[in-house]
């Protein structure tokens, strides 16, 4: 009975990958970043949530999303995300109930995950059912795809490493766009808690001189995809305060690394939140 129970569930499993990835594109996909800002984007109707919605419509359909969040990080190991039914993690304190109610049940997929395992040639990647869809992911899938019917995945941040490792590991995950994959990196190119200006209008310029100065360099620096200066950020004016922890600027890096060297960076949205984070997204091929 038990093992019959096991072949239903599993057939079961398939048939929702199945009908999630219908009317796939088989094109190769493109890259993504977008820096997500504060868990409350996931209620909140406003420009950059409005921009995530149209985009959602304008990108082909993937098979499947593979997502490196900031907020999946290991230390001296990455860690990829095997499970059928990925839960949705509340990964934060003090916000409003409502938004610990929200759930987002897409799909995980095991053997486009196993795909990703075996791509990565930097280290080695361990399959874990550890983990699941953090805020990283689903606040921002929230808008993009609402109705939680594309398989998504994710993989971790091994902190322990250099920028130049998270880039190369990003060019290695590259082999699964041709697979219907779309490799999304979310985080925020300028991210410093300690000094944002809260209750600060959304608006286009930073408050602060710092973060202005670093959202621009990045910019330039995309404008001729010179990667070497973004892969060495700590030399870019403004860093030391705009990046003061690296773990929201190295999902930058992996999309960044996906990226083929002839594609230019599309900026899909630009701005700041807060006053100093930068909400820029940007979209390659």
């Amino acid at each position: 009975m038990g093992s019959a129970l096991g072949a239903t569930a599993t057939l079961a499993s398939l048939c929702s990958l199945s009908h999630a990835a219908a009317g796939a594109s088989s094109q190769r996909m493109p890259v993504i970043f977008i820096g997500h800002g504060s868990p409350m984007n996931a209620l909140a109707d406003n420009a950059f949530t409005r921009r995530l919605s149209v985009w959602g419509q304008e990108l082909p359909r993937p098979s499947a999303i593979l997502s490196v969040s900031a907020h999946w990080l290991s230390r001296g190991a990455t860690g990829v995300g095997m499970q059928e039914r990925p839960k949705t993690i509340h990964d934060f304190g003090g916000f409003p109930q409502a938004l610990f109610d929200i759930e987002y049940p897409a799909p995980g997929h095991p053997a486009l995950a196993r795909e990703a395992l075996g791509a990565v040639r930097q280290t080695s990647v361990i399959g874990t059912e550890q983990w699941g869809l953090d805020h990283g992911t689903w606040t921002v899938l929230k808008h993009l795809y609402p109705k939680a019917d594309i398989p998504v995945f994710q993989l971790s941040i091994d902190y322990d490493k250099p920028a130049a490792f998270h880039y190369a590991v990003g060019r290695d995950l590259a082999a699964l766009r041709d697979k219907g994959v779309l490799v999304m990196g979310s985080g925020n190119v300028v991210h410093n808690l300690r000094a944002t200006d809260r209750g600060t209008p959304d608006g286009l310029k930073a408050s602060r001189p710092w973060a202005q100065s670093f959202d621009d360099a990045v910019k330039a620096a995309l404008a001729g995809r010179d990667d070497r200066a973004l892969i060495a950020y700590e030399k870019l004016e403004g860093a030391a305060t705009a990046v003061a922890m690296p773990d929201h600027y190295f999902p930058f890096l992996y999309a960044l690394g996906a990226a083929g060297s002839s594609e230019r960076a599309k900026t899909v949205y630009e701005g700041f939140q807060s006053g100093t984070l930068s909400m820029r997204c940007l979209q390659f091929g």
